[in-house]
Parts: structure tokens; sequence; C-alpha cells
């Protein structure tokens, strides 16, 4: 098809209309497939030649046959039209299946939250009719924060505490905590209603030396700290020694409530929240992966 150049959409649609009419055996026949009148179809015929230049059929009183020329473009059109719905499929199917990589940080201690919109969304990326491979790396907060803003990890989930403005943030929970004590411990076999904050504070309890935000700062520093813990696990292992008290997220602490072997103290008053947030850059890149991790995170809320 040396003269038509590149084709457009019109030169594509008077193929479908020429391989029609050959199928259908002539004008008069193609005019209800077509839906079109007898003499539209001549008209798209006769411009399908001589954007070509060269008759693809006869007509008349003789009947309706191809030229070579015509058989030849027939079977052209064929591959074209073929070609086509291949592509349209192809295309199509990239909207049903999502293929790639997705690298995501995660600080400690968080898939046991009651509602886990991160496993739910992760659950539906890794869907059968998705291709993802997913490399979950659990980090300290400060250490997602780095590895999503150099580019190491697409997304992160971390406290929004003291978060760099190039980040983009999707808040996800919010995570209560409460104050804690175990077995052993003086408070534990006690009714809140028998010591006041001022006897709280004079047990030994436990510094948190990861990021919390002000509020919950404020919560620790008004107790008698004569320890410290990196994570809420290294607290929890503090705590449940009877002879400390401390700070854990409630979904933490949940095991060793339910087992007897924790309470809470006065969780009206000793409590906060914090929320955590996913991560990513301002300035990413595109990606599939990531945006529709994203729509999943949304989905599941």
């Amino acid at each position: 098809m040396a003269s038509l150049g590149q084709m457009s959409d019109y030169e594509v649609r008077l193929v479908r209309i020429f391989k029609t009419v050959v199928e259908c055996g002539g004008f008069t026949a193609a005019e209800t497939a077509l839906g079109i009148s007898r003499s539209a179809i001549s008209q798209h015929m006769n411009d399908l030649e001589g954007r070509l230049g060269f008759s693809l059929c006869q007509r008349g009183r003789g009947g309706f046959s191809l030229t070579e020329e015509g058989k030849e473009i027939y079977q052209a059109g064929l591959t074209l039209l073929t070609a086509l719905e291949a592509f349209k499929s192809d295309v199509n199917a990239l909207h049903h299946t999502i293929k790639g990589e997705l690298n995501i940080g995660i600080t400690d201690n968080l898939v046991t939250l009651p509602a886990m919109h991160v496993t739910h969304a992760l659950a539906e990326l890794t869907a059968p009719n998705h291709e993802v491979t997913v490399n979950i790396h659990m980090e300290p907060s400060d250490a997602v924060i780095r590895s999503v803003m150099d580019g190491h990890l697409h997304v992160g989930v971390v406290p929004a505490v003291n978060l760099p403005t190039s980040l983009e943030t999707h808040l996800l929970y919010e995570e209560p905590s409460f104050l804690y004590c175990a077995v052993g411990h003086p408070l534990f076999d006690e009714t809140d209603e028998a010591f006041t904050a001022e006897q709280i504070a004079a047990y030994p309890a436990i510094t948190p030396r990861y990021p919390l935000p002000s509020d919950a700062r404020k919560a620790h520093d008004a107790l008698n700290l004569q320890a410290s813990a990196s994570d809420r696990e290294g607290a929890a292992f503090l705590i449940l020694t009877g002879r400390f008290i401390g700070f854990l997220p409630e979904h933490v602490a949940a095991q060793w409530v339910n087992a007897n072997k924790m309470r809470a103290i006065q969780p009206g008053t000793q409590c906060y929240q914090i929320p955590f947030v996913l991560i990513t850059r301002h300035d990413r890149r595109p990606n599939r992966v990531v945006d529709a991790f994203l729509g999943f995170v949304k989905g599941a809320k």
C-alpha cells in the first residue's frame, strides 16, 4: 500500500468495508451487513481504489469478482485487521494484568493491626491475574524514610512523625497506645481507682528510642523513665519482667492481655494515638504497580 503512506483510521475503515464486500459477494449483499446504501459502498470502494492506485474488483452485469490485485489486498487486509484486533486485545489485557515489582518498607509490629489495609492491598496486587513480585523490608522508620527518598523503596509505612516535605503521605491508621503493666508488678492486681497519676509516675517506666509525635512524647515524659527500648517489642520485653510500666500499641499488647499477663493502666487517660501513613516520593516516576497498589490501599479503607 505504497500509495497510502501512513494509514489513518479512515483507510482502515475502507479496508473493513472492502473485506465485508468480498465476504458478502458484492455490493448489494453487503448493504445489510454494513448498514449503508449501495451507492455509499460504491463511493467507499472508489475511494480505496483511488488511494491504492489500482482496481480491486469487477462489478456490473457480469457480477462481482476480484482482480488479482484485489485478491492480494483482501489477504493483506485480513493480516492488517487481525493484527489490529491482537493489538486491541493486548492493550485491554494490560488493564486487567499488572506486571512488575513492588519494593515496600514497613516499620515493625504492624501486622497485628485489626484493619490491615496494606495486607488487603497486597492481596489484590498479587492476585492470580497479575504478575507482581513483592519485596518487603522490615526496618526502623528512619531507614524506611531514607530508602523511599533515595529510590530503593517504592513505598513505605511509617508513623507520621518528622517526615520530610519531599514525601507524599496517605493516612492509613490511627494506632491507639495504652500504658501497661504485667503480672508481678504492684499495679497489676490493683483497681485503677486505687492510685493516682502521681503514684503511677513513681514506678520505673520505659522510654522509647523511636520517633513519636509530641503528645505521645509528653505522655512518656510524665513517667519515671529508668529504662529504654529501641522498638515496641523491646518495650514489651521490659514490661513482661513485671518491673516496668510502659506504653504499647493496643494490638501489640493484645496477645498478653488476652492471656491475662498484661493489663492497661487507667486507659481512659493514659493513652495516645499515632497516625501511620503510606509514603512515596512527590517526584516519583509513573509506575503502574505502585499506582495500582495505592489504589488498592484506598479501596481497602
